[in-house]
């Protein structure tokens, strides 16, 4: 679930600002509970315990139901969400000008990768998995996911600035997760990013997700394979390199040649890296974010 800062979200904020709520979270995690066992686990009573749970429920954090067991009437508790994404305000670029440029996951121009590996439309499968030559098929470009377990894809980026403009930072957004064989939320990765040959810096992502479908994510596509990724925004300024505000490394926009005429991107997963465990890109069409990769190079 992703959710934001405004005022609407107020009960998920309230109710995750409890420890008993949070143990009540933590519980549930590992099975459904009826509300007695889950006051004499917290050591709590049974009517302050049902305020905990109203309080989740209205959140949207669990959900119940009653059943009936042994002749009398139980109520059941569950988690009715497996992950929550928060979404910030964006930083004020009220003030600047910007060259925005989506591109296609499937439009790459290099590539370089080892199975687990392979690729989709929202129609069907690219050929065959595991088998990297469907990398240059032509139906590629249509793709709306991608993954791999090792390797790298490369996209050239047109740069729409003029002389006349100066650039004071460049956002790249895109989805993505780790490549796990199947589905595994805890399967750790860490991808590199590179621009114009220059090491930005790395994210580890926690995993490879599933189990629910993504928001875009096609009904024929299985539910036994990744479903959806994090929505990552990398920033390059003056200061260095982030990813969602999170500095990677000391990259500056003035060290990665941001006048060419063409922007070279890349996307690995390296060999000498202590998490390689794989990429699933995820463009439009599939995941939770209906998009593909999107540049925007603000300037005055």
């Amino acid at each position: 679930m992703i959710i934001d800062t405004s005022e609407k979200w107020l009960p998920i904020f309230e109710a995750l600002a409890s420890n008993v709520r949070l143990k009540i979270i933590h519980l549930l995690a590992q099975k459904p509970m009826n509300i007695k066992d889950l006051a004499k686990e917290l050591g709590l009573s049974s009517a302050i315990l049902t305020m905990h749970i109203r309080k989740l429920e209205e959140a949207g954090i669990i959900s119940s139901k009653r059943v009936h067991t042994n002749g009398a009437l139980y109520k059941i508790c569950s988690l009715a969400m497996d992950h929550l994404e928060i979404e910030f305000p964006k930083k004020n670029e009220s003030n600047l000008k910007v060259h925005e440029f989506s591109l296609p996951i499937g439009h790459y121009t290099d590539f370089s990768v080892l199975p687990t590996c392979g690729l989709a439309t929202t129609e069907k499968i690219i050929g065959y998995y595991d088998d990297p030559r469907y990398f240059l098929d032509p139906e590629r470009v249509n793709s709306g996911i991608l993954w791999f377990t090792k390797g790298f894809l490369e996209y050239k980026i047109p740069n729409h600035l003029l002389s006349i403009q100066n650039p004071v930072a460049l956002e790249i957004s895109l989805e993505l997760g780790s490549e796990a064989p199947g589905v595994n939320n805890n399967w750790p990765s860490d991808i590199s990013f590179f621009l114009n040959g220059i090491n930005l810096g790395q994210w580890t992502s926690p995993g490879d997700f599933g189990g629910v479908r993504g928001k875009f994510t096609p009904e024929w596509w299985s539910l036994g394979v990744g479903q959806f990724g994090l929505l990552k925004v990398i920033r390059i300024d003056d200061t260095g390199s982030y990813i969602d505000g999170q500095k990677i490394s000391d990259t500056t926009l003035g060290q990665v040649n941001i006048r060419q005429k063409q922007w070279i991107y890349r996307i690995a997963v390296l060999e000498e890296s202590e998490h390689p465990g794989g990429v699933t890109l995820f463009g439009t069409g599939f995941g939770n974010y209906n998009q593909d990769i999107v540049f925007r190079l603000y300037y005055t």
